[in-house]
């Protein structure tokens, strides 16, 4: 629902005088008046293309046929619990690595785990993850992750059977099934593929993962954890397999009294990196995936619950889930079983595989225009307090694909971006009569080939940067 694009005259500084561009919905009129449109890449409609429905089912199978992929379960089998899903997963990256002549850096992050409620002896919690190096900026990381781990009704039951087909193989699958498509293709930042444990008994994985992240001084510009992506017709009735939900969080936990006070003047409440993360995997769903609608959900996850993302949000990092619509709950944390003519129990008839394939090539193309793009914009401040004019500045790249800066802003009260201006390899720049009072603000990187990096919210609260400095 964005208002009616305006024209609006504004001084850029080394930049010629040029009119503002709505980011949606450019009408006639206004692509008469000489408006930015969008650069359509074709690579990122091949790689939406690229993804298969019925690899991703296939995938889907061999989880389930694992039995149980409970956190607690076998570890020994070869043909049963966690501990053959584990190895089965870092073989099909070993597969997909061969195939690209060794691109994948498949590594076992992994912790031992006692005392906790829901594991109470010590047990290995093993992450697989592969990482395709980025060919410029090979410590810049997006990341796409799914939980491998399943529950049946009692969630310290480790034997009985528990597919986990949708909750979560589906996710799973569909990291593996990036992974094939994605390591067709060079990309400038990195791109991480995360098979995470332990997520029903705590989201350890996660925590796990974020660790390691931290340690290794990754540059984490995004994770998109992948949770349920599968099933089409929900408890309450609803059968719908053209939307998908992209939950993210507002201001980040870690956020200083120092943050929040400069925030409470200049806003930023529905800004934060995992925000504008959201809204870019909301922008890419229109612009490359057919028949797909994206929700915007302001909320860290659904009501009272969580995910693998929390952890990475814990840290600072930008993070979100996305996931189905409609929940089946007679179909999560079920014991397999028929009461009363209802059947109970997460298995693959629940499943929908071309519904899957369109939220993986959701995750597959944002991923890979976020690699490919230069990083978002450091150090993004804004000024303009009793004037006319908003001024917004952020810091030099030494990126040499960076062609420029496009600016973006949208009335306060509207959930995406609704007017850009693109600006050179500047840094910094005057619009000139738009009150900064009366509108949200932010400052995107854009590449020779025209993609962008996600937008950023001037100040801390905005910053991809999960060190981001106290504000005096």
């Amino acid at each position: 629902m964005l208002k009616t694009p305006f024209k609006i005259t504004t001084k850029l500084l080394s930049v010629s005088t040029l009119t503002a561009a709505c980011f949606v919905g450019l009408t006639s009129q206004a692509l008469a008046a000489g408006e930015i449109k969008y650069t359509d890449q074709q690579k990122l409609h091949a790689i939406a293309g690229d993804i298969s429905a019925q690899r991703i089912g296939g995938d889907i199978q061999t989880l389930v046929d694992f039995g149980t992929r409970h956190t607690l379960s076998d570890t020994k089998s070869e043909t049963r619990g966690i501990g053959a899903a584990r190895r089965w997963i870092k073989q099909e990256f070993e597969k997909i690595s061969a195939q690209c002549g060794g691109c994948l850096e498949i590594i076992e992050v992994k912790d031992t785990i006692s005392g906790e409620k829901r594991i109470p002896d010590a047990t290995e919690v093993v992450n697989i993850v592969a990482i395709q190096r980025g060919i410029s900026e090979p410590n810049r990381m997006v990341i796409m992750s799914g939980d491998i781990d399943s529950r049946v009704s009692d969630v310290m039951d480790f034997t009985s059977d528990s597919p986990g087909a949708n909750d979560n193989a589906s996710g799973v699958a569909g990291v593996i099934e990036a992974a094939r498509v994605l390591s067709k293709h060079k990309f400038n930042g990195s791109v991480v593929y995360a098979a995470l444990s332990g997520e029903e008994q705590g989201l350890f994985g996660g925590k796990i993962l974020t660790a390691y992240a931290q340690k290794h001084d990754w540059q984490v510009h995004a994770v998109l954890n992948n949770d349920m992506i599968g099933n089409i017709t929900g408890v309450n009735g609803v059968t719908d397999n053209t939307t998908a939900r992209i939950f993210s969080e507002g201001t980040r936990v870690i956020e200083t009294k120092e943050q929040a006070r400069t925030r409470r003047f200049t806003g930023g409440e529905v800004d934060s990196a995992s925000r504008n993360l959201a809204r870019y995997i909301d922008t890419i769903a229109d612009r490359y995936i057919a028949n797909l609608n994206t929700m915007l959900v302001y909320r860290l996850d659904r009501f009272g619950r969580g995910g693998h993302h929390r952890p990475f949000n814990d840290a600072g990092f930008a993070a979100v889930r996305i996931m189905e619509t409609n929940e089946h709950y007679d179909r999560q944390h079920q014991d397999l079983r028929i009461e009363n003519g209802i059947e109970y129990g997460d298995t693959i008839k629940g499943v929908d595989f071309d519904y899957a394939a369109k939220l993986t090539a959701l995750n597959a193309v944002s991923l890979a225009s976020m690699a490919w793009a230069p990083a978002p914009p450091k150090d993004v401040k804004i000024a303009g307090a009793v004037t006319a004019n908003t001024r917004l500045s952020w810091q030099a790249s030494k990126d040499n694909n960076i062609t420029g800066y496009r600016i973006y802003w949208r009335y306060t009260s509207e959930p995406q971006w609704q007017f850009s201006k693109t600006v050179g390899k500047v840094t910094q720049a005057i619009l000139n009569n738009v009150v900064i009072d009366n509108y949200y603000f932010g400052v995107a990187a854009i590449n020779k080939e025209g993609i962008e990096s996600p937008v950023v919210f001037p100040g801390d609260v905005g910053s991809f940067d999960h060190n981001i400095k106290i504000v005096k």
